[in-house]
This record gives C-alpha cells, sequence and structure tokens, in this order.
C-alpha cells in the first residue's frame, strides 16, 4: 500500500508539470486531493462545456482536451481528430484513468494519519480487506476488538470444521454488531472430514459422557443436515488412496493424479511406494513407558532415522520428507535421534516434519515415515479417524513402521493392513539406483532386495555414506589435479 501510494504521488507531480502547476503538490495524499479539486476536476468540467458547445466537430476534443500532454507517452495517439464519438469515449477513458488514480490516494490518505503498525493493520482489516483469515481462538481472545473497530463481513468459510469444538464454532459468527436486531451474517460454509480426527477433549468425563469432542459439523451430518461429499481425492497416488478410501463413499482419483507423470514413477531406492515395515525388539525391548502415557520404541525411532538417511543420500529432498509417530513420547525420541544422526551434517540435515498424527492432520507432503510405537497393545491407534488420517497424509510414498502381529489381528484396522500385509514385511530396496528422481515406473519393483531389520538397515546406510565420501574426495583430487 505504501509503495502504491509512492507511485500515484509521482504520477500526481507529473500531472502536475503537464498542468505547469509550480505547487508541490504531490507531497502528501491530501495535497494531491486539493489539486484534484482545483485544478483536475474544474478543467475536465470546462472541457466538457467546451464540447457541448459546439458538439460533433472533428478536432475539437483533440484541440481542448486539458490533459492531452500527461497522456502522450502511450503507444499510439489517444486522438485521431476524425471522428467526434471516437474522440469523446478516449477522453472519457482517459479520465476515468485520472478518477481511480486520485480514488486510490484517497484510500492510502489513512496511511498518512495512521502512524502504528497496528492502527494501519486495523484499517487494512476492516476497510480494505476482501478476505480475513484466523484461527477460532484468536477470534474469541479479540472479539472485544472486532466489536470496537466495526468489522463487518458476509461470509464466513471454516475450514477443518470438524475438529473445532462445537461452542467453538459459533465465536466467528459473532465478531460483528447486529444491526437493527439481525446479523449480518449471510452464508456460512463448513469444510471438514467427520471421518478424521475430532477436537481434543482431555477430560475424558466431558468427552464421553459429554460428547463435547463432537464437532457442529458432526452433529449436522449426524441429524441428516444435507451435505456435499466430495467423491475424488486429488493428493496422493491411486494406490495410496486405496489404503484409506474404504472409508468414504465412491471416493475415487482426480484425473491429475492418474495422469501426471509423477504419479507413475517409482520411488527411487525402493520397490515399493508403500509398504508396511514389521520392527522386530531391539535389544531386547519393544515400546517403553519412561513415564505414564509417554510411549517410545527405539527400535523403530532407529529404524526410521536410518531410512531418512538412506533417502537423503540418494537425493530426496529433506523438505519433501516428514517423519510422523502415534505417540507423543515417539516423537520427542525420534527429534533426538535425528539431531544426533542428521542435524550437523550437510548431507542429511533435518526432515520437513517430525510429529504426531493428530498434529500433522490437515497437512500433508510427498513422502511420510510412519511409526506406530505400540508392541503391547493397539492404543489409541484402534480409532479408525487416527488410521486415516496416519494413511491419507503421504502423496507419493508412505513407509509403515510397526509391529506385524500386533495390528493385523486388530478387527478395527483390518480394511488398512490387509492391504499393507500384501506386500512383504521387510523393507524391499533397489540398491542399484544411486539418485533420485528414477525413471522406473511405480509397477515395476527393480532388484529388489530385503532388508533383514535395523542392524542390516544401518550397515547399508553406513555403505552408502562410505561410497558417497569415496565419490567426493575423487572429484575433489580431480579438480585440484586439473
Amino acid at each position: 500500500m505504501l509503495a502504491r501510494r509512492l507511485e500515484l504521488l509521482t504520477e500526481v507531480e507529473r500531472l502536475a508539470r503537464t498542468l505547469q502547476i509550480p505547487d508541490d503538490v504531490g507531497y502528501t495524499c491530501e495535497t494531491a486531493a486539493h489539486f484534484w479539486l482545483l485544478h483536475v476536476y474544474s478543467r475536465w468540467e470546462e472541457f466538457i462545456a467546451s464540447c457541448e458547445s459546439a458538439p460533433g466537430t472533428p478536432g475539437i476534443v483533440r484541440d481542448k482536451f486539458p490533459f492531452k500532454e500527461f497522456f502522450s507517452n502511450t503507444p499510439e495517439p489517444v486522438f485521431s481528430g476524425e471522428s467526434f464519438e471516437r474522440d469523446m469515449r478516449a477522453a472519457k477513458g482517459c479520465f476515468r484513468h485520472l478518477t481511480t488514480m486520485f480514488q486510490e490516494l484517497e484510500e492510502c490518505l489513512a496511511f498518512e494519519l495512521l502512524k502504528s503498525t497496528a492502527d494501519r493493520a486495523n484499517y487494512l482489516m476492516t476497510k480494505q480487506a476482501k478476505i480475513v483469515a484466523m484461527t477460532c481462538t484468536h477470534a474469541a481472545l479479540k472479539r472485544k476488538d472486532f466489536l470496537r473497530l466495526g468489522f463487518k463481513f458476509d461470509n464466513l468459510l471454516m475450514e477443518e470444521s470438524a475438529q473445532i469444538l462445537e461452542i467453538e464454532t459459533f465465536i466467528p459468527m459473532l465478531l460483528q454488531r447486529q444491526e437493527d436486531g439481525l446479523s449480518r451474517l449471510k452464508r456460512c460454509i463448513l469444510i471438514g472430514d467427520h471421518h478424521q480426527l475430532p477436537p481434543v477433549v482431555k477430560n475424558m468425563a466431558f468427552q464421553k459422557y459429554s460428547h463435547m469432542d463432537q464437532s457442529l459439523f458432526t452433529r449436522f451430518v449426524r441429524l441428516g443436515v444435507p451435505y456435499v461429499e466430495l467423491n475424488a481425492q486429488g493428493r496422493a497416488r491411486p494406490s495410496i488412496a486405496k489404503l484409506y478410501n474404504w472409508r468414504y463413499r465412491d471416493l475415487g482419483d482426480l484425473p491429475f493424479v492418474k495422469e501426471d507423470e509423477r504419479f507413475h514413477l517409482a520411488n527411487a531406492g525402493f520397490a515399493h511406494e508403500y509398504q508396511f515395515i514389521d520392527v522386530p525388539d531391539y535389544e531386547g525391548r519393544g515400546e517403553s513407558e519412561p513415564s505414564k502415557w509417554f510411549y517410545q520404541n527405539l527400535g523403530e525411532a532407529e529404524y526410521v532415522v536410518s531410512v531418512y538417511q538412506y533417502m537423503r543420500l540418494l537425493g530426496y529432498p529433506a523438505s519433501k520428507i516428514s517423519i510422523l509417530s502415534t505417540y507423543n513420547g515417539q516423537k520427542h525420541l525420534i527429534r533426538d535421534v535425528v539431531e544426533k544422526r542428521c542435524a550437523g551434517h550437510p548431507w542429511f540435515g533435518r526432515p520437513s516434519k517430525v510429529a504426531t498424527v493428530d498434529k500433522f492432520q490437515g497437512q500433508q507432503n510427498d513422502y511420510i515415515l510412519l511409526s506406530l510405537v505400540r508392541t503391547r497393545m493397539v492404543g489409541h491407534l484402534r480409532d479408525v479417524r487416527r488410521l486415516v488420517v496416519a494413511m491419507s497424509r503421504a502423496r507419493l510414498g508412505l513407509y509403515v513402521f510397526g509391529r506385524r502381529s500386533l495390528f493385523e489381528q486388530c478387527y478395527e484396522l483390518q480394511p488398512t493392513f490387509l492391504q499393507l500385509l500384501q506386500r512383504p514385511d521387510k523393507l524391499a530396496l533397489v540398491l542399484d539406483e544411486y539418485s533420485h528422481p528414477t525413471h522406473r515406473r511405480v509397477e515395476d519393483i527393480g532388484r529388489a532386495q530385503l532388508v533383514g531389520g535395523l542392524e542390516h538397515m544401518a550397515y547399508i546406510v553406513s555403505e552408502m555414506f562410505s561410497k558417497c565420501i569415496h565419490m567426493q574426495s575423487a572429484a575433489a583430487s580431480k579438480y585440484q589435479i586439473g
């Protein structure tokens, strides 16, 4: 806005020079407004009066138009002098340009009067902005300020509304004062997915007996209110989408994911685009619980980070890889392993995100490494909504690490795990591919080799790392000799 103000004031100065006005009319928006009334609009009225006194006279528009010199920099002459009607249309078009220019300056006037950043932001939000985005929490905290500023809107769009508490849904509807006892709001659109995770309510009594974890969106669906359900996804490969589309009614694929070349190419170094990897006990231990509800699994954490290192050595961008876990304790353990083994090395670095499945809802990435953590009980992954979130975060590659003997017995998860376990439960790698991306098709598994376990995966990464160091040293020596 401030940059546009300077551009417009420069144009006003140029207009003043063409009219031979000596004053510094382009100093502020206020001086420009006086210039408009005293010199620009008055000249336009005189020009209109002259044209009306001799209507239809060819050349009168060209001769009498007061801003002819200002528009002399156009690629072609504005006036031909042959047709009065055509020249008059051109003159009115030029004046509309000048009117728009001074109207924009009038809108910028507030920025000269308002000095603080907060006041300018409030002005933009209440007077200029066409779309204002905020969270429900921010709306609750700032409601009094919105009412004081006279904030007004007609349409409300709530995204991820199936993950918002029912009471929170009403807060954004009450950010403006009523007019004659009626709300100005005309339309409220709720967008969400009731097949994914509900709002978080930590108090079990409120959650289970008061049903406070039910969103308004879910209530409407449950009560039979008509709604529109999307019937095609455009995020993931069709094969990955099959892991969760059984939960939806007739969920197909957009033409984009069927036609785009990225979705037809295999993941370099991997035989499959998705796979479940069975992780046995590591050093005699599976899951651990250092403190109550703080579940960790060191074997899965080490395995996941080793696969991440393998991908980075092949050339996968770190920004395209996210590591997810179903428990907060495992998230912290994976972060510790990443910090120890990857963060300080330029060849590895940190992945885009290390987060829990719950926190990653609403986000996505090309490649997801998922740790299921539990080895004694299925835990809260038994909630199918959490499974849908976990399976639907990946676009091109999904690799799930867990205990097969535990999860394949869970009835609620069987539609997904029956598909996952159609493939080997040991990680299948294509070790003769040395860089990402590959030209191998997704249905071609290449010369797949099964990884025996965590120790075997660590050995593969160590060998690849040694080769990379050797190749780098050879390249540096060749450069020095040359």
